[in-house]
């Protein structure tokens, strides 16, 4: 399995009193779907996973599974500081119908060495054999950072469904490193929106970002740009893309929160507040994120999907 193109990092809608809002994921899918993402990863970073109850996580990804129905692949991220629930989302993703799962390391009690973060990917495996996995290296969250190259040649002795790595950091000589791994037996997904074409030019196929469910239209032009040789026009986009990531985490910021509690409801989708420990927004961050998007321009591309 190799996945390619823009994977959409979905967020988890939220009712205004924080719980799980499924009606919403349907239509979400179509309309990220109708932008040109070419897959989604549930329950990530961007969607709050860690956030979220077991039995949320359940639901939500099985709501996101039967949305897609088959059209772009879905992988569903399991990882939990309790290697258990981990291995329990696991199986319930291979029910599902899921195409792959992924696992961020556990945070609290991290693993001490590379050794045992293969037995708690071992074990998570063991209960969806038949699931490709992905490691999610986020070593800026998880504060787990061993080599991951030294990650697959373990892996490849121990786990037979290891696929590859959604490697959300910014060492590109690490990311080609694993491309080559093995005559490039495994899928390295990039994860920083803001540096793709950096990593395009490395050998990436694929990526996972939470900007692409919102603009995939952008990233999108970096790509095309980008495979038809025309280095400035891709550089003109890519500055545009991370210009509008700088804003949307700047002015005011979080980004996630400026993501979730502005730019989805300009699209039409009120997806609810932030789910604590995530601060959300005050209704003047609110107001000052929206006048900056659209005294940019920005707000107007992003809801009709056509960037100048």
């Amino acid at each position: 399995m190799k996945l390619t193109g823009l994977i959409s990092a979905t967020y988890t809608p939220f009712h205004s009193d924080g719980s799980v809002n499924l009606d919403l994921v349907a239509p979400m899918v179509d309309h990220m779907i109708e932008r040109g993402v070419s897959g989604f990863y549930v329950c990530g970073s961007t969607g709050e996973g860690e956030s979220l109850s077991v039995e949320e996580r359940k639901s939500l990804a099985k709501a996101f599974v039967s949305a897609t129905r088959k059209r772009v692949p879905v992988v569903i991220q399991v990882g939990h500081n309790t290697i258990d629930s981990a291995a329990e989302l696991a199986r319930h993703a291979e029910v599902i119908g899921a195409d792959a799962i992924s696992s961020v390391p556990p945070s609290y009690f991290r693993p001490d060495s590379l050794d045992t973060l293969v037995d708690c990917i071992e074990k998570i495996t063991s209960s969806a054999p038949n699931l490709p996995y992905y490691y999610y290296h986020i070593p800026r969250l998880s504060g787990t950072s061993f080599d991951t190259v030294a990650l697959l040649e373990k892996a490849e002795q121990r786990i037979p469904s290891f696929n590859g790595i959604k490697f959300s950091d910014f060492f590109l000589a690490e990311m080609l490193w694993c491309q080559e791994f093995a005559q490039g037996k495994y899928d390295i997904l990039f994860g920083s929106d803001e540096m793709i074409l950096g990593a395009l030019s490395m050998g990436a196929k694929g990526a996972v970002g939470s900007c692409y469910g919102f603009a995939a239209p952008l990233w999108r032009n970096i790509i095309t740009s980008f495979e038809a040789g025309d280095i400035d026009k891709a550089q003109y986009w890519m500055s545009k893309a991370a210009n509008l990531v700088r804003m949307i985490a700047t002015q005011p910021g979080p980004f996630q929160g400026c993501v979730r509690e502005v730019i989805w409801p300009m699209l039409g989708f009120d997806v609810g507040p932030m789910r604590l420990p995530n601060p959300t927004l005050s209704d003047e961050a609110r107001d000052l994120a929206r006048k900056n998007l659209e005294e940019s321009g920005f707000a107007d591309q992003i809801i009709s999907g056509d960037y100048q």
